[in-house]
């Protein structure tokens, strides 16, 4: 991928969590309860709380998928990938329009409110409101983020206090003041079962922002933890709000007037925040809704922006859409879809468009369901998701299923909406896109299995992945490299066939496996091996089922050694100076993989092997392989800081938490020590850890150091 193409990993899990929430709040709390309680009655609060539960399927399916790749475009993305580019281009221009349209549609929310406050024009608020968004998303979504967090803490906060008000109000008042709410309690389900179930239907889209954080997911540091926590974090306080919220409504507002409330939350708070000012209390909660469409539509433009931005990265948009910005952010998109929101907040009045946009989404959720199947059923190793989706696979049949029930209550309107969109999308496809990818989904290589053709640079795609996404805690890297072995080799005459039996002879011997079990397996050529193809490099693997711990074995050359690679169908020789044998566990694969990622991003540093060929001892070989934040060096040399641990034993120096002493080198040898290890003069040791603790201890030492020098 591009340089100009990437996108800055600027968002923690706050940021995931305030988009989440943000993209949720807005006419699911404040205009359409009294609607939805037509349908079922007072008991809409559970309503509210059952729409939460349906969406849990998909929010685990997108989690898995998002955690294993997490790239712009979400649902695009995770369709095109796994059921292949025809159903990627329908998914991701079907969800960027109905994105789109909520956007817009939220933002005029932003203008109805104004106008509560001054007499201005409804749409010309909400324009200004688009640019302003726009002007936001360019800057970098970092500042959009913080404007979107500004906006959630401030809605929570109001709405927080409702709750707790509205409660106190409903359960520990007493007199005069004290609401009648037996009375807007009966009857509770006004339509039985089947009431319930169209409300939820009909509240649902209330909870479709919980899954727009897929959109930014390359964006997201850490993303295997933030995304599925942020999320989970969302729906929980999201839900608990809506169903305490909407209880207090029921409770505060008579029924008949409920029904036809198109404003229930500032009617409620009418009768509530009477321990403030004149009508401070009403002013507070028309600006939390006004926060509520200003965070639905910052997030909707941050999130429905990706969705062209992706596609032009893939070819099937024109390949303006997938440059970046200097600030990190896709331009051409972002501008593009506020001219859009634009044209729909001045040209369409309808309001129900956004039913028809809902019922897009479900339609999404169902292929991404599906497409968790998919990805699990291919067998490809490179999908590693660092959250895997609970009771697979029937949490994900259960997810069709809903999906497919709630599309039914929206009505025929709603799905031929959908069709004439998937109509669309096909017909772009084939017409414009098809002639410029040649990939296909994850679904072929679960055909493979059933003996028909799969797409290998897709594996590649993956491993690409999981090399930008690194290793995962507990990946034991730092100790493969401290226990590798290290050879320099002057040698010409050695062929590559005689490197491989002596490697294998070595570590069948430390290993206690079959030599020749290792020799064909790094004979053997794999799905994602072009990938780990680089100039003066290789990097070959084996597993073996009686192998415990993985194990490295680096070789250099200082003139190469001739190897046969192949790339692209290509067959060539390249000259080797520096090889990495690796031997891993039989049944952990996936930890492979990240393994061989780890090793790719190292051997793609900047005059990689000019570096390794030129450092002069083990010691210095294993500090470049490991990570930079994670490792320093300290020599005890006399009348230094550092001069108190001679004579010590290891085992009585306390070192800061999480960090580890993992090499000693000592008269030009290296060793792991141990607990008993006494240590002397001139002693260089290498200590690993969380960065956190090595920035201690470099202050520690080598600041300390540099100071007394001066």
């Amino acid at each position: 991928m591009k340089k100009t193409e990437k996108l800055k990993k600027e968002l923690g899990l706050f940021d995931v969590f305030s988009i989440s929430t943000g993209a949720m709040f807005s006419s699911g709390f404040f205009l359409l309860p009294g609607l939805a309680s037509q349908y079922t009655g007072p008991s809409v609060f559970v309503a509210y709380l059952f729409a939460g539960l349906l969406i849990l399927p998909a929010m685990f399916s997108i989690a898995e998928i998002s955690t294993a790749l997490p790239r712009s475009g979400g649902a695009y993305f995770f369709l095109d990938r796994s059921l292949g580019p025809l159903m990627g281009t329908i998914g991701g221009l079907g969800t960027y329009f109905a994105l789109v349209f909520k956007t817009a549609f939220a933002i005029v929310g932003i203008g109805a409110y104004a106008a509560i406050f001054w007499d201005v024009p409804v749409k010309t608020i909400a324009v200004a409101a688009t640019f302003f968004f726009m002007a936001l998303n360019l800057i970098g979504a970092k500042k959009t983020s913080r404007m979107q967090s500004f906006l959630v803490v401030f809605l929570l906060v109001v709405l927080g206090t409702f709750v707790f008000d509205g409660l106190y109000r409903i359960f520990f008042t007493v007199g005069v003041d004290k609401p009648s709410i037996n009375t807007h309690f009966n009857p509770f389900f006004t339509n039985g079962f089947e009431g319930l179930i169209t409300a939820a239907g009909f509240v649902f889209v209330s909870y479709l922002g919980l899954t727009k954080i897929a959109s930014v997911a390359e964006e997201i540091k850490n993303p295997e933890k933030n995304i599925p926590l942020g999320m989970a974090l969302s729906l929980i306080v999201t839900s608990l709000i809506y169903f305490l919220g909407v209880f207090i409504m029921v409770s505060l507002i008579h029924p008949d007037e409920f029904a036809v409330d198109l404003a229930p939350a500032a009617s409620a708070v009418k009768v509530l925040f009477t321990w403030l000012p004149g009508d401070l209390g009403t002013y507070l909660m028309i600006g939390a809704a006004m926060a509520a469409f200003a965070s639905t539509g910052n997030a909707g433009l941050l999130s429905s922006s990706r969705y062209p931005f992706a596609m032009g990265r893939d070819k099937l948009f024109p390949a303006l859409f997938s440059k970046v910005g200097k600030k990190g952010t896709p331009v051409v998109s972002i501008v593009m879809t506020t001219a859009l929101i634009v044209i729909f907040i001045l040209v369409l009045s309808e309001e129900g468009i956004a039913k028809l946009a809902s019922t897009f989404n479900l339609i999404i959720f169902l292929l991404i369901n599906f497409a968790v199947i998919v990805f699990r059923s291919s067998k490809i190793s490179s999908y590693d998701p660092g959250f895997n989706s609970p009771l697979y696979p029937w949490m994900q049949i259960a997810g069709m299923l809903i999906s497919l029930v709630l599309i039914v209550f929206m009505g025929w309107g709603a799905i031929l909406f959908s069709f004439v969109i998937i109509l669309l999308a096909s017909m772009w496809f084939y017409y414009y896109a098809k002639k410029n990818v040649k990939r296909e989904g994850a679904i072929y290589h679960w055909f493979a299995l059933l003996g028909q053709h799969q797409h290998v640079e897709l594996e590649n795609e993956f491993m690409t992945i999981l090399k930008e996404k690194g290793l995962r805690q507990g990946d034991p890297f730092d100790e493969l490299i401290i226990n590798s072995k290290i050879t320099k080799i002057k040698q010409e005459n050695m062929t590559f066939e005689e490197l491989v039996v002596q490697v294998a002879g070595w570590l069948s011997f430390q290993l206690v496996v079959s030599k020749k079990e290792l020799i064909d397996d790094f004979h053997a050529l794999s799905a994602f091996d072009s990938s780990l193809i680089k100039p003066e490099v290789a990097i070959l693997h084996a597993k073996n089922s009686r192998i415990k711990k993985p194990l490295l074995h680096v070789i250099l050359f200082e003139k190469g050694i001739p190897k046969p690679v192949a790339k692209s169908g290509i067959q060539s020789e390249d000259n080797i100076k520096i090889f990495f044998f690796l031997a891993n566990p039989e049944g952990e694969p996936r930890l492979q993989l990240r393994m061989l990622a780890r090793l790719i991003d190292i051997v793609e540093r900047e005059d990689f092997v000019k570096e390794l060929l030129n450092k002069d001892n083990d010691r210095s070989i294993k500090e470049y392989l490991l990570h930079n934040e994670r490792y320093i060096t300290v020599q005890l040399l006399r009348n230094t800081v550092q001069s108190e641990l001679i004579g010590r034993y290891l085992k009585d120096v306390v070192f800061p938490e999480n960090v580890l002493v993992a090499l000693v080198e000592r008269d030009g040898l290296s060793f792991a020590p141990h607990g008993n290890t006494l240590l002397n003069k001139n002693d260089i040791l290498t200590i690993i850890g969380e960065p956190q603790s090595i920035s201690r201890l470099y202050k520690q030492y080598m600041q300390a150091e540099f100071k007394s020098k001066k």
